[in-house]
């Protein structure tokens, strides 16, 4: 897909809050190998890179204009375009860092054992997914994508659950690690601006769609689910609107 970095960034602080609160659970001390899977423009990578700016770190992803964005930034990152799905590093990491990418993947029963393949004994798998798939703004989504005008050219472009419950990675990843800690939490986002939710979602949950539909079809299509998505968020007094957003963190050890 074509992903567009600046329809991405422009809710960056809220798009980046979850990476830094699953950095905030990993507890490496100067882990020498660390890859961020999904990296996007590289705002979460640059956090890696501060915090343990000797290690050696690589960002990966299958957008070449995010990659582009990534490199600008000066970071001292290798930046290697790939997809996730199927990567695989050229020695082992001590951190397999993920912040919503990999609700993009199928076959989570395959993907997270393979990952933690990757990570050194005592490395880390850390990962954050967004789990709000049965919030209005999804399920809306899939509804206006539905319709009989759209429904053939978006068949299997949208998903209705691709993130699991989170007894089910730790049934997928205990058996590889001396500990595993999943937990959730929704954020009581605060949008402000015109249509807010539907900004937001241009620039993730859109993107398959504007790019299996065309510009002119795509403009169609996003007025109806825009007025959807006003009345399932209104604005507030105040201007502002808000957003609940569901999201689960996994931080897995690998057995030593």
């Amino acid at each position: 897909m074509s992903w567009n970095p600046d329809e991405y960034l422009s809710f960056g602080s809220e798009r980046l809050r979850p990476a830094v609160e699953l950095l905030n659970r990993i507890a490496l001390e100067s882990p020498a190998r660390v890859a961020d899977l999904g990296c996007g423009p590289g705002n979460a990578t640059a956090l890696l890179a501060r915090r343990w700016p000797e290690a050696e770190i690589l960002g990966v992803d299958s957008s070449r204009d995010m990659l582009a964005e990534a490199g600008r930034g000066g970071l001292p990152a290798q930046w290697i375009e790939a997809d996730i799905a199927s990567w695989e590093p050229p020695n082992p990491l001590d951190l397999v860092f993920s912040n919503a990418a990999l609700q993009w993947l199928d076959r989570h029963e395959v993907l997270m054992p393979r990952l933690m393949a990757m990570v050194m004994p005592g490395g880390l798998l850390a990962v954050q997914m967004p789990r709000n798939f049965a919030a209005p703004s999804h399920v809306l989504l899939r509804e206006v994508a539905a319709a009989p005008r759209w429904r053939d050219r978006l068949a299997g472009a949208l998903r209705a659950d691709p993130v699991a419950a989170p007894e089910v990675y730790h049934s997928l990843l205990a058996p590889l690690s001396s500990a595993v800690d999943i937990w959730q939490t929704e954020y009581l986002q605060v949008l402000r601006g015109e249509d807010p939710v539907l900004r937001w979602v241009r620039g993730t949950a859109l993107t398959p769609v504007a790019e299996a539909l065309g510009p002119e079809d795509f403009a169609d299509f996003e007025a109806i689910y825009g007025e959807r998505l006003r009345a399932a968020y209104p604005s507030r007094g105040d201007g502002s609107t808000l957003f609940p957003f569901k999201r689960l963190f996994i931080v897995a050890q690998a057995t030593a």
